[in-house]
């Protein structure tokens, strides 16, 4: 499982290497989702959520609806009280972002992706992944 996320990590940073002349002021999508991770506000952060997307935790999950990835996170966030968010790596390119961070969460820590989709100009989360380190 550590090797998956590895690999993951690595091929993420490659792809973001490849497309971080293309990030501006658009990163500022990842300042308030951040800030809503590390309070543990699933409210605000479901306002981001597109209407269907990936929600997979600790290696469990798949395609939800916007209210069901809300209840997924709002549990997880219940029985795991986010204490640290810590962005390690934005980019993406015009349409797609991602962000890769760590999270300490009720004495555990924890890698976190979320991949954004733009449609419109309006970026919505297709992806929130959370394992275990």
């Amino acid at each position: 499982m550590k090797l998956i996320v590895k690999i993951s990590c690595i091929l993420f940073f490659l792809l973001g290497a490849a497309f971080s002349n293309a990030q501006t002021s658009t990163d500022d999508v990842f300042i308030p989702l951040s800030k809503y991770i590390s309070q543990g506000n699933t409210e605000a952060l479901s306002a981001w959520f597109d209407d269907n997307l990936e929600v997979n935790i600790m290696s469990h999950g798949g395609m939800s609806s916007k209210a069901q990835a809300k209840q997924i996170i709002k549990s997880f966030f219940r029985t795991h009280m986010p204490e640290s968010f810590q962005v390690n790596h934005t980019a993406g390119r015009s349409n797609m972002k991602y962000i890769l961070a760590d999270l300490k969460a009720g004495g555990e820590s924890y890698h976190v992706i979320l991949f954004l989709n733009s449609q419109s100009g309006t970026y919505r989360i297709q992806q929130i992944k959370i394992d275990k380190i």
